[in-house]
């Protein structure tokens, strides 16, 4: 899929994003299943609450982290997430 990054993105209202103390890590939760995230899919998926556009969470997590060239790899999970429908873009 392709990806508008002037579009905000929001996490899908048919899937759940929570911390899993069982695993000790954030996961998505839908109906048939469930899926671990790292702690870097995590991030990124917290910041896709209907009011960030890819710009807009790559400068966030840039200063997060205090680094600099995450442009490609968020574009890249963001991406994956669409494709998968865990988020959407309006």
């Amino acid at each position: 899929m392709t990806i508008n990054p002037d579009l905000p993105f929001k996490f899908s209202p048919l899937h759940r994003l929570q911390w899993e103390e069982a695993q000790q890590k954030d996961v998505i939760l839908y109906p048939e299943g469930m899926v671990e995230l790292n702690q870097s899919s995590a991030e990124i998926l917290k910041l896709c609450d209907g009011t960030r556009n890819l710009p807009q969470i790559v400068a966030e997590l840039e200063q997060k982290f205090a680094t600099t060239g995450l442009t490609k790899d968020i574009t890249t999970f963001l991406e994956v997430a669409l494709k998968n429908g865990w988020i959407q873009q309006n």
